[in-house]
């Protein structure tokens, strides 16, 4: 078997994960110039939709509240440049989410049960499916104050925010936006796979795949289903976990009747603060998604994305806690990896906030088999690979 160093993973990064990262940070940068534009413009035509500028605790909700910005500002200070709707899944597929706005107040109430209604309107004999584990109905009346735009036919069923119908109308401003702003050489629509909006983005590095989806950001308010922290567990702090939840979560219209439950602002807040202690979780992780993205899931559509890889990276956090069990460079590098082909092999990976929910449920098992030989191969001669 071929073993590496912690020299050669201190090269691997400086020759092979700093490059990357580069090539990813300057596609960011000009998606984000010309979504941000799109998306001003697509407001100026529709209130509900915010600019992505806006998104986070930049929500025009929240001047009001200036102590939860600079709470975050704090702790995302020199950590993290991307704006916090955009995050990269692999280095050519970029997620998106548009801040909704007039939705005020949000309140968690008992929905009720069924729904008998098509996406037009009309009245079905059975009932729509119940949501899944990481999916709710979302309700007009949830909000103690949604503005009266809200009221609209061409948003609401039966009492019900229908994503598939805020998707539709997002698009057909989107559409026009996109020839208001002259950007018809630089961003091109895409054909749509369900109810999320996808645009081809021509940067000076890559053509990137962005998936636009209109999302509700609700502040201050954590969800019943997402029990965290979990008992007994130290990791993080109850102080961080406390502050954390603060930040809320999001609904994103992702599907024609349910809203999916988004927890990307946790996320980044966990992400960005994981080595306070001086530990080398981040470095591992960086690594382990080079890997990915050169040899074991390469491509624009693969079975495993980054997000994958962070989920599991918090697990991992999460049972081996203490310091100590991040100073060694290549075993934290192996341990994850390792991690990693169990998840993999077993089709299996939890949400790190809904553990109910398995994000791998309903991914290609033939994919997942062909991306754990490759992670055991790994495993055999890591060294390969890594010098």
């Amino acid at each position: 078997m071929t073993n590496f160093t912690d020299e050669d993973l201190d090269n691997y990064l400086q020759n092979q994960v700093d490059l990357r990262h580069r090539q990813v940070s300057k596609s960011v940068e000009d998606v984000q110039k010309i979504i941000k534009d799109l998306t001003a413009e697509v407001s100026s035509k529709d209130a509900r939709f915010q600019s992505i500028a806006n998104s986070g605790v930049h929500n025009a909700s929240l001047k009001d509240q200036p102590a939860l910005v600079s709470k975050w500002s704090a702790l995302l200070r020199g950590r993290c440049a991307y704006n916090p709707a955009i995050q990269v899944l692999t280095p050519t597929l970029f997620l998106i989410s548009v801040p909704l706005q007039g939705l005020m107040g949000y309140k968690e109430r008992r929905t009720r049960q069924w729904r008998y209604y098509t996406l037009s309107g009309s009245r079905l004999l059975s009932p729509v499916r119940k949501p899944e584990k990481l999916h709710q109905w979302l309700e007009l009346e949830s909000f103690v104050n949604p503005s009266q735009e809200w009221h609209d036919a061409h948003m609401i069923i039966e009492g019900d925010i229908v994503p598939a119908k805020v998707v539709n109308v997002f698009k057909e401003h989107l559409e026009a936006s996109i020839k208001t702003c002259g950007l018809t050489s630089k961003v091109s629509m895409l054909e749509s796979v369900g109810s999320v909006v996808r645009v081809a983005v021509e940067t000076s590095e890559a053509q990137i795949e962005v998936e636009l989806v209109p999302t509700v950001e609700l502040m201050h308010y954590w969800p019943k289903r997402a029990k965290w922290p979990r008992l007994f567990r130290r990791w993080p702090s109850t102080e961080r976990a406390r502050c954390i939840k603060s930040f809320g979560f999001n609904l994103m219209a992702t599907s024609n009747y349910h809203w999916l439950l988004s927890f990307s602002r946790a996320e980044q807040v966990l992400l960005s603060n994981i080595d306070e202690d001086g530990g080398c979780r981040r470095k591992c992780y960086r690594v382990v998604r080079q890997l990915k993205e050169d040899v074991w899931c390469p491509g624009s559509k693969p079975v495993i994305t980054a997000y994958h890889l962070q989920t599991q990276l918090f697990w991992t956090c999460e049972k081996y806690p203490c310091t100590r069990d991040w100073r060694d460079f290549r075993g934290c590098v192996l341990r994850l990896v390792q991690k990693l082909h169990k998840c993999v092999s077993q089709h299996y990976l939890r949400h790190y906030f809904v553990r109910s929910h398995n994000l791998l449920k309903y991914s290609s098992t033939n994919e997942l088999d062909d991306v754990a030989k490759k992670i055991n191969n790994f495993l055999d001669n890591p060294g390969t690979y890594v010098h």
